[in-house]
């Protein structure tokens, strides 16, 4: 694999660590992209125009963005409802940039400026009570938006690999196993994308 190939297709890419992709975040679906073992079409986040610029990077056919990834749209951001927040920290595991903030058993908020629009705190919030709403003309998406979620991904899990020593204190209650829960909320993000995948394809009732 060309390093210098994936490196360019990660720059193109919105950097939302999403997973809509079927990849574990933009760099294993730009790796991919790389060794030619999927397509360019499987990023709703960066949309028809992220398509294009990949498709024409990788010199392969444009195709419209993959329906079983989702569909492109505007950018959203989450949105808790800090009445009914339990404190609970899932949505703060599940985040893959640290834009949630809040301790165990204490209200939880989102960081506007940092979100991405992921949406992989919504499977596991065990109340219900986050919503993704479109983001104010401000935050509009951008590529200095991109670069600052890049950084905040991999700062996030550069902690995370340090917390796993034991020089280090876990970001999470240390009765958390953290494997358990991300892979809970993996499986969750699943399910609930597979429920709106057939919800969408039923035929509205006459």
């Amino acid at each position: 694999m060309h390093l210098a190939l994936v490196d360019q297709i990660d720059a193109l890419l919105p950097q939302t660590q999403c997973t809509k992709c079927g990849f574990d975040g933009c760099r294993p679906y730009a790796q991919a992209l790389a060794d030619g073992s999927t397509k360019p079409n499987r990023c709703p986040p960066g949309g028809e125009p992220g398509m294009l610029l990949l498709s024409q990077l990788l010199k392969q056919q444009p195709e419209r963005i993959d329906p079983d990834c989702g569909e492109p749209g505007p950018f959203k951001i989450a949105v808790i409802d800090e009445i009914h927040c339990i404190g609970c920290t899932l949505c703060i595991v599940a985040c893959p940039v640290d834009a949630i903030v809040g301790a165990n058993k204490r209200m939880h908020t989102v960081i506007a400026d940092a979100c991405t629009g992921c949406e992989l705190c919504l499977p596991p919030c065990p109340v219900d009570c986050i919503e993704m709403v479109v983001a104010p003309t401000a935050l509009d998406w951008s590529p200095e938006r991109a670069n600052v979620a890049r950084n905040r991904y991999h700062n996030r899990r550069e902690r995370l690999a340090r917390a796993d020593t034991p020089s280090e204190t876990p970001t999470v209650p240390t009765s958390v196993n953290k494997a358990s829960i991300l892979e809970d909320v993996m499986a969750r993000v699943k399910a609930r994308r597979a429920k709106e995948s057939v919800g969408a394809t039923q035929p509205l009732n006459k």
